[in-house]
Protein backbone atom coordinates (compact mmCIF):
# COMPACT_ATOMS: atom_id res chain seq x y z
CA UNK A 1 0.00 0.00 0.00
CA UNK A 2 1.35 3.51 -0.81
CA UNK A 3 1.86 6.40 1.25
CA UNK A 4 -1.24 8.25 -0.01
CA UNK A 5 -3.50 4.94 0.44
CA UNK A 6 -2.44 4.58 3.99
CA UNK A 7 -3.50 8.44 4.60
CA UNK A 8 -6.85 8.19 3.50
CA UNK A 9 -7.34 4.33 5.30
CA UNK A 10 -6.42 6.61 8.27
CA UNK A 11 -8.64 9.66 7.60
CA UNK A 12 -11.98 7.45 7.20
CA UNK A 13 -14.59 6.64 9.89
CA UNK A 14 -13.50 3.29 11.56
CA UNK A 15 -15.25 0.57 9.40
CA UNK A 16 -15.43 -1.80 12.45
CA UNK A 17 -17.14 -0.89 15.62
CA UNK A 18 -17.69 -3.87 17.63
CA UNK A 19 -18.60 -7.70 17.78
CA UNK A 20 -22.37 -8.23 18.09
CA UNK A 21 -22.39 -12.07 18.21
CA UNK A 22 -20.82 -15.85 18.09
CA UNK A 23 -22.65 -18.36 16.07
CA UNK A 24 -21.97 -21.31 17.89
CA UNK A 25 -22.86 -25.01 16.70
CA UNK A 26 -24.63 -27.61 19.25
CA UNK A 27 -25.77 -30.68 18.82
CA UNK A 28 -28.74 -29.37 20.97
CA UNK A 29 -30.09 -26.33 21.07
CA UNK A 30 -32.58 -26.35 24.49
CA UNK A 31 -29.39 -28.21 26.41
CA UNK A 32 -27.05 -25.92 25.14
CA UNK A 33 -29.33 -22.90 26.46
CA UNK A 34 -29.42 -24.28 29.59
CA UNK A 35 -25.56 -24.96 30.01
CA UNK A 36 -24.38 -21.74 28.93
CA UNK A 37 -27.30 -19.97 31.33
CA UNK A 38 -25.82 -21.85 34.15
CA UNK A 39 -22.29 -21.31 33.86
CA UNK A 40 -21.99 -18.03 31.80
CA UNK A 41 -25.17 -16.40 32.95
CA UNK A 42 -26.46 -15.94 29.51
CA UNK A 43 -30.04 -15.83 28.76
CA UNK A 44 -32.33 -16.18 26.02
CA UNK A 45 -33.56 -13.33 23.76
CA UNK A 46 -36.81 -11.92 25.16
CA UNK A 47 -38.58 -12.94 21.57
CA UNK A 48 -37.50 -16.77 22.26
CA UNK A 49 -39.53 -19.46 23.52
CA UNK A 50 -37.17 -21.92 24.91
CA UNK A 51 -38.22 -25.81 24.31
CA UNK A 52 -36.88 -28.64 23.41
CA UNK A 53 -36.68 -29.64 19.59
CA UNK A 54 -34.92 -25.87 18.75
CA UNK A 55 -32.75 -25.61 16.20
CA UNK A 56 -31.73 -21.97 16.47
CA UNK A 57 -31.67 -19.38 19.61
CA UNK A 58 -29.88 -15.96 20.55
CA UNK A 59 -28.61 -15.95 24.05
CA UNK A 60 -27.40 -12.28 25.82
CA UNK A 61 -25.76 -11.23 28.84
CA UNK A 62 -28.40 -9.26 30.95
CA UNK A 63 -27.41 -5.94 31.72
CA UNK A 64 -26.96 -6.25 35.76
CA UNK A 65 -26.38 -2.39 36.47
CA UNK A 66 -29.99 -1.76 37.09
CA UNK A 67 -29.51 0.52 39.73
CA UNK A 68 -27.58 3.16 37.68
CA UNK A 69 -24.34 1.84 39.18
CA UNK A 70 -21.41 3.15 36.54
CA UNK A 71 -19.95 0.06 35.24
CA UNK A 72 -16.18 -1.03 36.35
CA UNK A 73 -13.69 0.48 33.70
CA UNK A 74 -12.52 -2.06 31.86
CA UNK A 75 -14.91 -4.88 32.94
CA UNK A 76 -18.64 -4.26 31.65
CA UNK A 77 -18.06 -3.94 28.04
CA UNK A 78 -20.72 -4.94 25.19
CA UNK A 79 -20.62 -8.93 25.22
CA UNK A 80 -21.30 -10.47 22.05
CA UNK A 81 -24.57 -12.46 21.80
CA UNK A 82 -24.53 -16.36 21.30
CA UNK A 83 -26.23 -17.35 18.42
CA UNK A 84 -26.79 -21.36 18.90
CA UNK A 85 -27.13 -23.42 15.78
CA UNK A 86 -27.78 -27.12 15.58
CA UNK A 87 -25.24 -28.90 13.73
CA UNK A 88 -24.43 -32.05 12.45
CA UNK A 89 -24.61 -34.99 14.88
CA UNK A 90 -20.74 -33.92 16.06
CA UNK A 91 -22.44 -30.96 17.80
CA UNK A 92 -20.07 -27.89 18.31
CA UNK A 93 -16.20 -27.73 17.37
CA UNK A 94 -15.33 -23.79 17.72
CA UNK A 95 -11.49 -24.39 18.15
CA UNK A 96 -8.66 -24.86 16.89
CA UNK A 97 -4.84 -26.49 19.12
CA UNK A 98 -2.29 -24.39 18.70
CA UNK A 99 1.07 -25.42 19.66
CA UNK A 100 3.30 -22.80 21.39
CA UNK A 101 4.54 -25.68 23.60
CA UNK A 102 3.93 -28.80 21.71
CA UNK A 103 1.06 -29.74 24.01
CA UNK A 104 -1.60 -29.59 21.06
CA UNK A 105 -4.11 -28.12 23.56
CA UNK A 106 -7.71 -26.98 22.53
CA UNK A 107 -7.28 -22.88 21.92
CA UNK A 108 -10.27 -20.64 22.96
CA UNK A 109 -12.21 -19.10 19.86
CA UNK A 110 -13.03 -16.13 22.13
CA UNK A 111 -12.47 -15.19 25.83
CA UNK A 112 -14.91 -13.21 27.94
CA UNK A 113 -13.98 -10.58 30.37
CA UNK A 114 -15.12 -10.99 34.48
CA UNK A 115 -14.64 -9.12 37.47
CA UNK A 116 -14.72 -12.73 39.58
CA UNK A 117 -12.67 -15.12 37.85
CA UNK A 118 -12.32 -17.30 41.27
CA UNK A 119 -16.51 -17.76 41.86
CA UNK A 120 -16.54 -18.30 38.15
CA UNK A 121 -14.31 -21.31 38.99
CA UNK A 122 -15.52 -22.58 41.19
CA UNK A 123 -19.00 -22.46 39.90
CA UNK A 124 -17.29 -24.69 36.97
CA UNK A 125 -15.86 -27.41 39.03
CA UNK A 126 -19.70 -27.53 40.67
CA UNK A 127 -20.91 -27.58 37.43
CA UNK A 128 -18.43 -30.37 35.92
CA UNK A 129 -17.62 -28.10 33.00
CA UNK A 130 -14.33 -29.65 31.12
CA UNK A 131 -11.70 -27.15 32.05
CA UNK A 132 -8.92 -27.50 30.16
CA UNK A 133 -6.28 -24.93 32.08
CA UNK A 134 -6.10 -22.34 34.34
CA UNK A 135 -2.92 -19.64 34.12
CA UNK A 136 -1.98 -16.37 35.76
CA UNK A 137 0.24 -15.09 33.46
CA UNK A 138 -1.31 -11.44 32.96
CA UNK A 139 -4.36 -11.85 35.11
CA UNK A 140 -5.66 -14.65 35.85
CA UNK A 141 -7.67 -16.96 33.29
CA UNK A 142 -9.44 -20.20 32.83
CA UNK A 143 -9.93 -22.17 29.90
CA UNK A 144 -12.82 -24.36 29.31
CA UNK A 145 -15.16 -26.29 26.82
CA UNK A 146 -19.24 -26.45 26.13
CA UNK A 147 -20.58 -30.17 26.44
CA UNK A 148 -20.25 -29.82 22.25
CA UNK A 149 -16.19 -28.98 22.86
CA UNK A 150 -16.71 -25.41 21.68
CA UNK A 151 -13.47 -24.11 23.55
CA UNK A 152 -13.68 -20.90 25.13
CA UNK A 153 -12.38 -18.57 27.87
CA UNK A 154 -12.53 -16.19 30.67
CA UNK A 155 -10.16 -13.76 31.97
CA UNK A 156 -9.71 -11.36 35.04
CA UNK A 157 -7.54 -8.24 34.02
Amino acid sequence: MGENEEAKVGERLEDITGVTCIYVPVSDVYKSIKWYQENLGYQPSDKERVEPGMVTAILNIPNRNRNGDMPIPGLRQVVPALFLHQSDEEGGRLRFTWSMDDSDKPHAMACFITPRIEELINRFKDNGVHIISERMTSGPNITFADPDGNVWEVWQP
